[in-house]
């Protein structure tokens, strides 16, 4: 079985051959940890065909290194994300849209052409490369730290898109129509290009809980994913759906299932119980994450790595599974992540 079956077959939750096994990394020195890609060098199960950064990336990075401490503008990714809203939230600047206080002022606002041909020139042969070498393909439409809310919510202000979802409801439907839109056409490039997992991001939830209620999640956000979704399955009907959301948003996850969601991520198991989760969506919902906290990967050992895959292998697994940190990995050693490699080799074998 190669990696793209592999993680076909577990995120349908059916049973592969091994559990398949990713990575995320956040600020991390990958040079330090890895002499060459890290997918590659630990031999990972997923690729990404992301929507490439500016041709002149070499040149904008050198102009980083040149730079003070403390002075940032960003870094190659975000290049056509947050630069072309105007976000700069290192600043401590306005929110691109925080001073509108009418849906008039609002649609004059010119949102950034994100399906710009340019972005994804090579992109569909980049996915037959992959699928080709035994890859399963992820692919995530260009956002704004998140597609739906997150981004709504970096335009507007946090406090003025809360309110906006009580008190000004015509405006945050205008703004959520606009960003369903462009995700969407995103989407659907992804779709086309033949992608096998969409992933979907918006961080609606905290550690303790959900930021906005269920019925509000429901009455915004759920209709236009499953637009979204649908959209995309019509063009690809294979097309796996992954969801994140940092947080606890156990309360979203019926409703998720509902609207032809795959797999979730990343299960914190600081948050969330995956094992209620498995109990009740095990047939038709995969988990994607849930090994470790950040603090463990950061300061724990090896055996406590060692010890969180086979607790995770035990009450999420054998099927729907696909392991990987359950936070971004920053500062992690190198000891750590090889632990976890070693042990989803060694237990993860079915």
């Amino acid at each position: 079985m190669n990696s793209r079956e592999r993680v076909r077959e577990a995120l349908l939750c059916r049973k592969p051959d091994r559990i398949p096994k990713a990575l995320g990394f956040f600020d991390q020195d990958l040079e330090a940890i890895a002499p060459t890609a890290p997918e590659d060098y630990f031999n990972l199960d997923i690729r990404y065909a992301e929507f490439d950064p500016p041709d002149n990336q070499d040149t904008f990075r050198r102009y980083l290194d040149t730079l003070p401490e403390d002075i940032h503008v960003g870094n190659p990714a975000q290049l056509r994300t947050y630069h072309e809203w105007q976000y700069h939230p290192q600043r401590g600047t306005a929110r691109p849209l925080s001073s509108v206080r009418s849906l008039k002022d609002l649609v004059k606002y010119v949102f950034p052409d994100l399906s710009n041909p340019t972005r994804h020139a090579g992109l569909s042969q980049k996915v037959q490369r992959l699928h080709a070498q035994g890859f399963a393909v992820a692919g995530a439409p260009p956002h704004l730290g998140g597609e739906l809310f997150e981004a709504a919510w970096r335009l507007r202000g946090f406090e003025n898109f809360m309110t906006d979802l009580v008190d000004r409801r015509g405006m945050a439907d205008y703004l959520l129509d606009q960003l369903t839109s462009m995700l969407i056409e995103n989407a659907l490039i992804l779709a086309r290009a033949g992608v096998d997992i969409l992933l979907l991001d918006d961080d609606v939830a905290m550690p303790t809980g959900l930021m906005i209620g269920p019925a509000t999640w429901r009455q915004y956000f759920k209709g236009r994913l499953a637009r979204v979704i649908n959209i995309a399955r019509e063009e690809s009907p294979d097309l796996l759906i992954f969801y994140h959301c940092d947080g606890d948003f156990t309360r979203l996850v019926p409703d998720l299932v509902d609207i032809g969601v795959n797999v979730i991520n990343p299960i914190q198991p600081d948050c969330m119980d995956g094992a209620a989760i498995k109990r009740e969506f095990g047939d038709r919902l995969a988990m994607w994450g849930a090994v470790g906290s950040a603090r463990l990967w950061d300061w724990g050992t090896r055996d406590q790595i060692r010890s969180e895959v086979k607790r995770c292998i035990k009450t999420l697994g054998p099927q729907g599974l696909l392991l990987a940190p359950a936070y971004d990995i920053d500062f992690a050693p190198f000891e750590n992540i090889a632990a976890f490699i070693e042990a989803v080799e060694e237990f993860g074998r079915l």
